[in-house]
């Protein structure tokens, strides 16, 4: 089999010019063709009125090594890998201690699916609800702003990608094409087949609840047990010798756990205890918690668990109507069946040293609250498969540093990135009248500096309700003063962008975990716990549904291993 790479047609080609594509690029006749199939399709639209699609292809001749030798130089020829997911072990019959997987979003559901198919039968436990009786917490908080904290777009099965636009793609480097692995279960599950070929792939909310739901089933099926509403409220160690420290640890983190320069008092993983008081025994934890998994961080931190303050991003929600986005993207294209809702993602770098940049882009769809702690605002976009709503929505946020994070002085506390969040969601559910509606603003009186009155063209689709105010007091100077900034230099790439009637909602905090679990690159083991296998969002891993499941099955793969040596 063969991978052909860089095959470029018009967008509106017809179907048989693939073939011709084929045959011209290989110099071969069409009785020597015995099949193709597309691997990936993209488009460039740097020019939007000259769209172009790009093609990867599989092809299959009567004599693909004589091919192979002939093309030796082209990189765009090449032996087509091996894109099947290989297991890395079997369980033995033996087991006397089950992996546990704590979390059962995109990380912790692919996790204990590999551990599943790999016979370790593994207890995953969700401090949140099944998916269904979640969807109903979640639009109940919607429409009568009634917030259940265990069961909201945060926490319940899913994950909080449950409740976005479903995006399939990352920039993650995935050698072992663990990526496949997941894009083929979720076709299994009943996902669109062309998640497995379009350059920019997407689920939406209601594919994701019934997907979800049978992958809970085919994880069951194999032995592995899934408990909802079952919070870890303690995990238990036991002392192991001392060890050095070496590979990629650095001296300077080894030394923060536990002040030994170099040394650190290993302890291992020998079980945890539930809310309910019950008391589960294991040697490995899978610890897929994501990223608003609070209580639990804190947890962690009292138990002298490794973690580190990372850098995360704060700023608004904008939206403006997808046809405005779509023009200015595809120009006389917009509306294409191939090319469906337009997308975008911008970065500027500001006078005042920070990055603004766009993250989560929503074509077509809404933004939604998304608090999971009572008398606070959170933000984030949705949409469904179709992209069929009004607006476009995209998170426009200011990257911050832990130095950012000191509110009191006290620069050495960790989770300093946690208070520094919840103090902007509370301030805006205050300015949004301390009610769960948020605080909006046009974006033209934001950027005049002037308090907005009622919206315009672009009416905002957050739920429950929103209150026009002065977006300023919801962040630091330095993110308002950058974001101002970045609107106007959007416009000059998107024409529209910085339009007065588009309209911004605060607040986005949870763009990612405010903290790293920091784990060995080897073993995938906290660097102070052994059994400890931090992993995805939460533990500063991961970016998104994708790149979440490649990490669970990294993890499931790395327990797998532990156990079996």
């Amino acid at each position: 089999m063969l991978r052909l790479t860089d095959i470029k047609l018009a967008l509106n080609h017809q179907p048989e010019e693939l073939k011709q594509a084929v045959l011209d690029k290989l110099l071969i006749l069409d009785e020597e063709l015995v099949e193709f199939t597309v691997f990936k399709r993209g488009y460039d639209a740097r020019r939007k009125n000259n769209i172009i699609l790009m093609y990867s292809l599989d092809v299959e001749t009567t004599n693909d090594t004589a091919i192979l030798e002939k093309f030796a130089d082209d990189n765009h020829v090449k032996e087509s890998p091996d894109m099947h997911y290989h297991f890395v072990g079997k369980a033995p019959q033996n087991l006397e201690k089950r992996p546990v997987v704590i979390g059962f979003g995109p990380c912790g559901l692919f996790a204990g699916l590999v551990l599943a198919q790999m016979g370790f039968k593994p207890i995953i436990l969700e401090r949140g609800k099944e998916v269904r009786e979640r969807t109903k917490d979640t639009f109940g908080f919607w429409r009568k702003k009634i917030l259940n904290t265990e069961s909201n777009v945060q926490f319940g099965e899913g994950g909080a990608g449950t409740f976005s636009d479903g995006k399939l793609y990352s920039q993650v480097k995935d050698p072992k094409h663990y990526s496949r692995k997941v894009l083929n279960e979720f076709v299994a599950a009943g996902a669109p087949e062309e998640i497995l070929y379009v350059s920019k792939p997407h689920i939406g909310t209601f594919k994701l609840v019934t997907m979800i739901e049978k992958m809970r089933a085919k994880i069951i099926e194999l032995g592995g047990e899934i408990r909802f509403s079952a919070r870890v409220e303690q995990l238990h160690f036991s002392k192991v010798e001392s060890e050095d420290v070496e590979g990629e640890n650095s001296q300077d983190e080894a030394s923060q756990i536990d002040g030994n320069q170099g040394r650190t008092s290993k302890r291992k993983i020998v079980g945890l205890t539930l809310a309910s008081g019950e008391k589960i025994e294991t040697n490995h934890i899978a610890l897929a918690i994501g990223h608003s998994a609070r209580d639990t961080f804190e947890m962690l931190h009292h138990n002298n668990v490794y973690i580190k303050a990372k850098p995360f991003s704060i700023g608004f929600r904008i939206e403006h109507e997808q046809s405005v986005i779509d023009e200015a993207r595809f120009g006389k294209n917009a509306g294409h069946p191939i090319l469906g809702a337009a997308d975008y993602k911008l970065v500027h770098h500001c006078k005042n040293g920070r990055s603004v940049y766009s993250f989560c882009m929503c074509p077509g769809g809404t933004v939604v609250a998304a608090a999971s702690e009572e008398g606070r605002v959170v933000t984030n976009g949705m949409s469904q498969y179709s992209r069929h709503e009004r607006n476009a929505n995209s998170a426009i946020v200011v990257g911050i540093e832990p130095k950012d994070y000191d509110i009191d002085g006290n620069v050495d506390n960790v989770l300093a990135g946690i208070e520094f969040q919840r103090r902007l969601e509370e301030k805006s559910f205050e300015l949004g009248g301390s009610s769960y509606d948020a605080p909006v603003q046009l974006v033209g009186d934001f950027l005049a500096g002037r308090k907005s009155g009622e919206h315009g063209c672009v009416k905002p689709s957050y739920k429950p309700g929103v209150k026009y105010c002065d977006l300023s007091e919801t962040l630091p100077q330095y993110a308002i003063d950058a974001i101002r900034e970045a609107l106007p230099a959007f416009e000059k790439k998107i024409k529209g962008f910085s339009m007065a009637d588009a309209t911004l909602t605060a607040v986005e905090t949870r763009t990612s975990s405010p903290i790293q679990i920091t784990r060995d690159k080897e073993t995938l083991q906290s660097l102070n716990v052994d059994g400890l296998f931090p992993a995805g969002e939460g533990a500063g891993y991961a970016g998104g549904i994708l790149s979440a499941g490649i990490d669970g099955i990294k993890v499931a793969e790395a327990i797998a291993k532990d156990i079996l040596k």
